[in-house]
């Protein structure tokens, strides 16, 4: 049993040389040693902080991302709706200046059909005109050869002119 049963002088040198061990590695160890690890937690503590805020970061350019894409869009949106409207704005406006030359065309035939209508009348008529002044004369001169006739001729006219 003595093996199992440790001497009292064993036990207080065991107890002052722990102590000693105590007081030694509190002084020179442990300082040291927590100051690391308290250095290492603290670079921890930062280093997740850091990426924390990388991450927030990211999201937040994502989200700038998603902002200038949407904005890239709506101006190409808007660009081509423009595009669209100039578009159609100048084939209606090429239509409308089509319209119009086709109806001042028109109206130029027109004129032009009248005036020489116009023209052809005039010609119709100096032509019935100088037909009729040749058969008058035919007939007025085969009429008034004879006396009696104009006598008779001009008393109807004077006749007709009371009468109206």
């Amino acid at each position: 049993m003595d093996l199992v049963t440790p001497d009292i002088g064993l036990l207080v040198w065991t107890g002052i040389s722990f102590g000693l061990l105590y007081l030694i590695l509190k002084k020179f160890a442990w300082g040291p040693i927590l100051g690391a690890v308290n250095e290492r937690e603290q670079s921890i503590k930062d280093a997740l902080e850091a990426a924390d805020k990388a991450k927030e970061e990211m999201e937040s350019l994502k989200a700038d991302n998603e902002k200038i894409l949407k904005e890239a869009r709506a101006e190409k949106d808007a660009l081509l709706k423009e595009a669209r409207e100039i578009k159609s704005k100048l084939i209606s406006d090429a239509e409308e200046e089509a319209k119009l030359k086709s109806k001042k065309m028109v109206d130029e035939a027109k004129t032009a059909i009248q005036n020489e209508k116009n023209s052809a009348m005039n010609e119709l008529r100096n032509t019935v005109v100088d037909l009729s002044i040749g058969i008058a004369e035919k007939v007025i001169s085969e009429e008034l050869a004879d006396n009696d006739k104009q006598l008779k001729m001009i008393e109807d006219i004077l006749e007709d002119s009371k009468l109206k």
